[in-house]
C-alpha cells in the first residue's frame, strides 16, 4: 500500500488578488496554480461587496459573509496528493463564483465537478493523472480523498456557518435527495440504484466510492437517497446537483450564530 504524500496549505483565509487580465491558460499536469480559470473580460473572480450588501452581511457570490469580516476573504483549501497511482492537484474556494476548471482523466467525473462547481457557486480547480489505463477507480478515490481533505482546510474551525445541508435536485425523470452534517464525523449512507454498470467509460460502482473518500476525510456525515429515476446519467448528475446544493447551504454563515459554533458542545471536531 503506497503512503501517499500531502503538500497542503494552511487552513487560514486567503485573499484573491483582482486582476484585469486575463490569465493565460494552464498546461497540462499537475503544476502551479496562480489563480483560478480566468472569467469573462472585464469580471474579476470575485465580485466587489457595495456598502449596501456589506451593510447587510452579504459577500460577492451573495452569500452572508463572516461576521466582523470586512475584507471579503475567502476561505480556501489545497491539497496535493502524490502516489504511485495518481497525482492530484485540488483547489476549493468556498466562497467563490462557480468557476470550474477540472481535467482528471475522467471525462465524465470533470462533468460531475463541473455541476459541484455550478451550484455550489464554488470555485474548484482539480488536475489529477493516474493509470486510467488500468481504470477509472485509483484516480476517482484519490480525487474524491483530496476534494475532501481540501473541504476539511476551508472550513477550518467551522464557527458561524450553518453546518446542516438538505436540498432535492430533480434531473427529468430523475430525483435525488441529500442531506448532510459537517459534524467532523464521517459517515455515508448511499441508496442510489443506477441501472447501468458505466455511464460512458465511467464505471457507475465509482459513484458511491467517489462519497465514501470525500466523507472519509473531510468528517461530513452524509445521507443519498434515491427518489426516482432510470437514466443512469440524470440520477448520478441529480446527485452531484442536490449535494452541491445541500454543501452550499451548510458551508453559508447563519448571521444570527455571530460567528459561535454550531453545536452544544462548543467545538466541530474531526474526530
Amino acid at each position: 500500500m503506497t503512503t501517499p504524500q500531502f503538500v497542503a496549505t494552511s487552513p487560514t483565509r486567503l485573499s484573491y488578488t483582482p486582476t484585469s487580465r486575463v490569465p493565460k491558460p494552464l498546461g497540462k499536469g499537475c503544476g502551479r496554480v496562480p489563480a483560478f480559470a480566468a472569467r469573462p473580460r472585464g469580471f474579476s473572480l470575485r465580485l466587489r461587496s457595495s456598502p449596501v450588501m456589506a451593510a447587510a452581511g452579504v459577500g460577492g457570490n451573495g452569500s452572508p459573509t463572516a461576521p466582523g469580516d470586512s475584507t471579503g476573504s475567502s476561505r480556501i483549501g489545497e491539497v496535493k496528493r502524490v502516489t504511485k497511482e495518481t497525482n492530484v492537484h485540488v483547489k476549493i474556494n468556498l466562497d467563490g463564483t462557480g468557476v470550474a476548471d477540472c481535467s482528471t482523466g475522467i471525462p465524465f467525473l470533470d462533468h460531475m465537478l463541473d455541476q459541484l462547481a455550478s451550484h455550489g457557486l464554488f470555485d474548484v480547480y482539480v488536475k489529477a493523472t493516474g493509470d486510467t489505463h488500468i481504470d477509472d477507480h485509483h484516480s476517482n478515490e484519490d480525487i474524491a480523498l483530496a476534494i475532501g481533505t481540501a473541504l476539511l482546510q476551508s472550513l477550518g474551525d467551522r464557527k458561524g456557518i450553518n453546518r446542516f445541508g438538505h436540498f432535492t435536485a430533480p434531473l427529468d425523470e430523475a430525483a435525488v435527495e441529500v442531506i448532510l452534517d459537517l459534524s467532523g464525523r464521517p459517515h455515508l449512507s448511499c441508496g442510489l440504484d443506477i441501472p447501468t454498470q458505466r455511464v460512458g467509460t465511467y464505471d457507475t460502482q465509482l459513484v458511491e466510492h467517489f462519497f465514501q473518500s470525500l466523507v472519509n476525510t473531510s468528517g461530513m456525515t452524509l445521507h443519498i437517497r434515491q427518489l426516482a429515476g432510470k437514466n443512469s446519467h440524470h440520477i448520478i448528475e441529480a446527485c452531484f446537483k442536490a449535494f452541491a446544493r445541500a454543501l452550499r447551504q451548510a458551508t453559508e454563515y447563519d448571521l444570527r450564530r455571530h460567528g459561535s459554533v454550531p453545536s452544544s458542545k462548543g467545538v466541530l471536531s474531526r474526530s
